[in-house]
């Protein structure tokens, strides 16, 4: 909502914003660009016009979306998951997204699914268990290890001290 309030407020008209994604009704210059980038910026926006980095965009919106919308779908092959959806062979997608963010699509994945564990932790709603189950976790034991690997911390430990802030989705 921000990014369409935002480009209406300096004069241009979105077709669609979805997550990483602007589609506009014109067609824009650099100079358009540079405006855009500018004022996107002062709300921690960034455009991004490579279409590598806008291709890394699109596989971290699918898993974003994936981790925490459809956790159902967590049983799916993460693999064939982003294949199908971003219509790429799997072996291309992760080479060219360990060439440009330096990481796994796999720890990408899994430090997202963190995430939403620790969302979950501080709502405070399910019990651990409760929580392994709904995000597919094969059991509480493997959800413990892989949430202490990537945060040093038990969630029992992190669900005690809750002062542990969250990354934003984009700082994962």
């Amino acid at each position: 909502m921000v990014v369409r309030n935002e480009l209406e407020k300096i004069g241009y008209k979105p077709l669609s914003v979805t997550l990483g994604e602007v589609e506009l009704s014109q067609e824009i210059n650099e100079t358009d660009k540079q405006k855009i980038n500018a004022h996107l910026q002062t709300f921690g926006f960034e455009l991004i016009d490579d279409k590598k980095s806008r291709f890394i965009g699109q596989i971290k919106s699918a898993i974003i979306e994936l981790v925490h919308q459809h956790n159902s779908e967590l049983k799916i092959n993460l693999s064939d998951y982003l294949s199908d959806k971003l219509h790429h062979d799997y072996t291309y997608l992760s080479n060219l997204f360990s060439e440009v963010e330096g990481t796994t699509i796999e720890k990408y994945f899994i430090a997202q699914r963190i995430e939403k564990v620790k969302e979950l932790l501080v709502y405070d709603e399910l019990s651990l268990s409760e929580i392994a189950i709904q995000q597919n976790y094969s059991s509480v034991a493997h959800l413990s290890s892989q949430f202490k690997k990537v945060t040093g911390l038990t969630p029992s430990y992190f669900k005690n001290i809750r002062s542990e802030k969250r990354k934003p989705l984009d700082e994962v």
